[in-house]
């Protein structure tokens, strides 16, 4: 008997936006559930009292009162209101993640996931985060759609190959929870499951303090000459390849006149395929690295990307009063002209081998 008192309903809430995201589930059944046995109620009454009689044969048509006409419109308009702004209200919260959050990186595939942590930390099927911290994710997928669940901090979502998603929580209470793949993505789908360790602050510092490879940044970087990006990259404006300090979050004038944020997707995109998006100010000439960089790859030189701070030099007058930027979109110095020998490619984070 007491096996049936310890068989828990619903998983642990171990995160900051559980309690909210149970209310609102909990709530919804209770509502619709009320409703359901209020409409069975109420056809059950009429049926037995206004059944057939003998002395009842034909029916009356009666008109509505204007009252209950009125109560059956505005009473659920009032409910159905009420719901819109409670699930908005979860929604923002569990969408929008915190300034301070911690950046972890997390590549799905058949059947595994792939942590990697900003100093440098790879884990597979686990993850380390410390206690009372927010920690965004930022997902991608080698091969089909999955779908990365904590299903303790009550959070999920798909993880796709072709962008970026990005998911956070904030873990409440130190522990061991389960990572499940919530979409169906191959045979051994069931099997693609891991563990998230919750520590304390000062025992995840020293899991920190072992080896690592360096920082995903200086990893980056390696790339980054490795595939000759700093060739037209140059990070002095004279190169082929816009200036990259400062480029990330900024706004990117592009050659049709739109503008678009040099943020994840965008990096990603003009890595491999940098012709869908041409700067203003530069030739199409870069190559494109589809099929030669890995994921690992992409997230380690969009984190040096990330790294790399404002120009600190004067760049050179630009014609137009607006700045030029990179693929990946890095402003150059409003108001200088470009050499007159620099034709760029418009991407972001590598400009390898040129045509």
């Amino acid at each position: 008997m007491m096996l049936l008192f310890d068989f828990p309903l619903f998983p642990e809430q171990a995160s900051t936006v559980a309690r909210d995201v149970d209310a609102l589930y909990l709530g919804l059944v209770a509502l619709t559930g009320g409703v359901s046995l209020l409409i069975w109620l109420v056809i059950f009454y009429f049926a037995i009292r206004y059944r057939r009689r003998p002395e009842n044969e034909l029916a009356q048509e009666e008109e509505a009162p204007k009252s209950l006409e009125m109560a059956w419109t505005i009473i659920p308009t009032l409910i159905f209101i009420g719901i819109f702004l409670a699930g908005a209200y979860v929604y923002f919260h569990v969408m929008r993640a915190p300034d301070n959050a911690l950046d972890v990186y997390a590549t799905g595939r058949q059947w595994m996931w792939k942590f990697q942590h900003p100093t440098g930390q790879r884990e597979i099927n686990t993850l380390h985060v410390p206690v009372n911290r927010p920690v965004r994710i930022t997902m991608a997928s080698e091969d089909v759609i999955h779908s990365l669940w904590f299903p303790a901090f009550r959070v999920k979502a798909d993880v796709l190959p072709s962008r970026y998603r990005t998911l956070w929580f904030q873990a409440t209470k130190p522990g061991r929870y389960h990572i499940f793949c919530a979409e169906y993505c191959g045979t051994l789908h069931s099997g693609m499951i891991g563990w998230v360790e919750v520590m304390e602050p000062t025992d995840y510092q020293r899991w920190l303090a072992g080896g690592t490879e360096g920082s995903l940044a200086s990893q980056g970087e390696k790339l980054f000459q490795k595939y000759a990006c700093n060739t037209c990259h140059t990070g002095d404006n004279t190169g082929r390849g816009p200036n990259l300090a400062g480029v990330y979050g900024k706004p990117v004038l592009l050659s049709d006149n739109t503008t678009a944020t040099a943020d994840d997707n965008y990096i990603r995109e003009s890595i491999l395929n940098p012709q869908a998006k041409i700067v203003q100010g530069f030739a199409p000439v870069m190559p494109t690295f589809q099929g030669q960089v890995s994921e690992d790859e992409l997230i380690k030189l969009l984190a040096y990307v990330k790294s790399l701070g404002v120009q600190a030099t004067p760049a050179p007058a630009v014609e137009s009063p607006r700045s030029f930027v990179t693929a990946a979109g890095s402003p150059n110095n409003p108001g200088a002209q470009p050499p007159a020998a620099t034709t760029t490619t418009s991407t972001t984070t590598q400009n390898g081998t040129h045509p």
